[in-house]
């Protein structure tokens, strides 16, 4: 299991200092057991005895690890009761449908398990505006939370002159199922050129998810507020590795986490990502933390035809626990069903604060985080710098711990490091 790169890593808040050479990023056969077997929530890999203090006045006192706040203050769960699920089905059946694509079904995944809390649907006008220019949503109180990718639901002209004057739509699964119900509609233009440009910084053809999801879109925007009938559900032998922010938010309590440090990846974990997450978490326990967990999370949504496939991400994943590389006592590995826009700058403020959703307070980026070749030049289209310096500046983000890495020079296996000088290279 050998790669190839050239890093240096370093944090600004835990000055981590290293280096890093690999080679042959893809060309290992991995044949490896699954992590979990069933639910992990279910099989913990260790149980503890909650602890707690004690009150002179209120007796004890239970002490949880739910270390950072939901974005706007609540986590938004969309999910009809199952109780009301039949009714809710009937009630959707007399409705005017809009069909969903495969991508919109992984939105209406991210929005109802509370990924993009506070927002409680597909993007009306105003909030899609405000995403669009100024990459957060400002909240009745006033306050800002981030919000700098616009999830937004695209009809046809066909589909709009169906919907007519209807204030409710039903939302209807590529295999025909439905998923959801869009109360209280409101439909608005889609200037794809705006949001292309807005959100890629670019309108250069060959953007994956411009391709993929925007370009074959409708010119039109459907916005309400979203009800989930029922848990989305891929049935690709995964489905046990999406855990909720709910359900991570209580397993880093079961685990009694003092710190949770979040890293996403789309791409096996290769040597420089095994030494920075095993320095980070060495790192806060000289800080004083007694019991920091990582939250392994690799995005599952759509991804471009040339990255590797998340069953063969989540086998690499499962063989880096079950070889010792990670500790698999002190890492949850969990999917994150978001769709990859690879918007750089833009996309990494999404990705981070999914993840304070999610209960993380500590986010690990890399190099060009989210970031693409120029899709018609041989370049980066982003600064590879930008990501970790907009991270650090986003409004909405503060309450998020940013640990940023750069590049210097290693050799190493995934089990052994070794440092060399760099007048070697």
């Amino acid at each position: 299991m050998s790669l190839t790169t050239r890093l240096h890593i370093t944090t600004t808040h835990l000055n981590l200092k290293t280096t890093i050479t690999k080679t042959n990023p893809h060309n290992t056969t991995i044949v490896a057991k699954p992590i979990y077997h069933s639910n992990p929530l279910t099989q913990s890999l260790f149980s503890r005895k909650m602890c707690s203090i004690s009150s002179s006045t209120k007796g004890s006192l239970v002490v949880k690890s739910s270390l950072i706040d939901p974005d706007g203050g609540c986590l938004v769960d969309l999910v009809v009761p199952e109780s009301q699920r039949d009714l809710k089905v009937r009630e959707a059946e007399s409705m005017a449908k809009v069909k969903l694509t495969k991508i919109d079904l992984e939105w209406v995944h991210v929005l109802g398990e509370g990924w993009a809390s506070p927002l409680r649907g597909f993007m009306r006008e105003d909030e899609y505006l405000q995403s669009l220019h100024f990459n957060c949503l400002r909240m009745k109180d006033g306050s800002l939370v981030n919000m700098s990718l616009p999830i937004v639901l695209a009809i046809d002209d066909e589909v709009k002159e169906r919907i007519g004057a209807s204030l409710d739509v039903a939302l209807v699964g590529p295999d025909g199922d439905f998923v959801g119900i869009l109360r209280s509609i409101e439909i608005f233009k889609h200037n794809k050129e705006e949001r292309i440009a807005r959100t890629w910084g670019t309108i250069a053809p060959g953007l994956p998810y411009v391709e993929e999801a925007i370009t074959p879109a409708g010119k039109w925007l459907i916005g309400g507020d979203l009800e989930v009938l029922k848990h989305i559900k891929y049935n690709d032998g995964l489905d046990n590795y999406r855990l909720s922010p709910q359900q991570l938010r209580n397993e880093f309590d079961k685990r009694e986490a003092d710190a949770v440090f979040a890293f996403q990846l789309r791409n096996p974990v290769h040597n420089g990502h095994a030494l920075l997450m095993n320095d980070t978490r060495r790192r806060l326990l000289e800080m004083g933390y007694k019991n920091p967990i990582l939250l392994l999370h690799p995005l599952g949504g759509f991804t471009k035809v040339d990255d590797v496939p998340l069953d063969v991400r989540m086998e690499q994943h499962s063989k880096v626990l079950e070889d010792g590389v990670l500790d698999p006592e002190t890492t949850i590995v969990s999917i994150f069903p978001s769709p990859m826009h690879y918007a750089g700058p833009t996309e990494v403020q999404w990705h981070a604060k999914a993840r304070i959703n999610a209960g993380a307070n500590f986010y690990i980026v890399g190099r060009d985080p989210a970031g693409i070749i120029h899709p018609t030049e041989k370049r980066d289209l982003y600064d590879p710098d930008h990501g970790r310096k907009v991270l650090s500046m986003a409004p909405g983000l503060e309450i998020l711990n940013i640990l940023p890495f750069r590049v210097r020079v290693i050799k190493c296996s995934l089990l052994h490091c070794i440092n060399y000088d760099t007048s070697f290279h």
